[in-house]
């Protein structure tokens, strides 16, 4: 399995530029899903705290994803068979969403702890969790954050390529290529649909990083997080921040799989006699 290295820089390139374009709709998503509401946890101010978190860890976070996800798919294409392209798509985006939490959680429970006003600073917020739950308290939410994740790269990766290839074939292009503002569409269409599926497992992530609810009971896992919001608050509570989810995943694929596409054509020239792929 060759390292597909213009994959994890594109795809670095791409996750930095979609996460600090559209921090202000990820954190009114947080602070909707917040159990002490939209207004308490900070309504419309510090709209950008956490950004530092959510950049320094965009560009490994996305890296990691796309060098796993492309050096892994050919691989499951072959096993599989090109009939069953979906099914290899599905399966490299989990493994490429496995790879990437180990990044992600971290930087997410830094970031949400700021947006939802637990912590004024960065550096106050990483000095809070150590000494209130230890270093295992970066990785706070990780098993509900890859039962989120994993589905939703399940959902929206075979829509992305299918779409792509469907596009290709309405062009009448023999190579079935698409322009990168066409692959920038279909992700747009791919992530909304998976982001609205998949916004009660985002409900459930954010208040176990959250840690508490509003009298200060602690969250202490998925299941039992899930069945204290629908008994609490209701099951519509599960699609809090639906509309800023959809909305932000919506405009963010198009930003993140056009500037994916762009940067991949960018970089390619440079990869002379296939040094930097194997």
């Amino acid at each position: 399995m060759g390292l597909q290295y213009d994959a994890m820089v594109a795809g670095g390139l791409a996750g930095v530029s979609v996460d600090i374009a559209l921090f202000p709709l990820d954190t009114i998503k947080t602070r909707m899903q917040s159990p002490k509401g939209f207004v308490a946890s900070g309504g419309f101010r510090g709209m950008y705290s956490g950004l530092l978190s959510a950049a320094a860890g965009s560009f490994p976070n996305a890296a990691l994803f796309f060098c796993v996800y492309e050096s892994s798919k050919p691989v499951f294409v072959e096993k599989f068979g090109q009939e069953n392209a979906s099914l290899a798509q599905m399966t490299a985006g989990a493994f490429g969403e496995a790879a990437a939490c180990l990044v992600r959680v971290p930087t997410e429970n830094v970031k949400q702890k700021l947006q939802a006003g637990l912590y004024k600073r960065t550096s106050t917020a990483l000095k809070g969790i150590i000494e209130t739950q230890g270093l295992s308290g970066f990785y706070t939410g990780y098993s509900i954050t890859l039962l989120r994740e994993i589905p939703f790269s399940m959902i929206q990766f075979p829509l992305w390529e299918g779409l792509k290839l469907k596009v290709g074939d309405f062009m009448d292009r023999p190579d079935k290529s698409v322009a990168s503002w066409e692959s920038a569409a279909c992700g747009s269409c791919s992530g909304g649909i998976a982001a609205a599926v998949t916004t009660p497992l985002d409900v459930i992530k954010t208040r176990l990083m959250l840690g508490k609810d509003v009298n200060g009971k602690a969250y202490t896992g998925p299941v039992s997080t899930f069945r204290r919001i629908v008994a609490e608050e209701g099951a519509s509570a599960l699609l809090s921040g639906i509309q800023p989810r959809v909305m932000w995943i919506s405009i963010g694929g198009f930003v993140f799989f056009g500037a994916y596409e762009k940067a991949k054509k960018m970089i390619a020239p440079l990869m002379t006699d296939g040094a930097l792929t194997h």
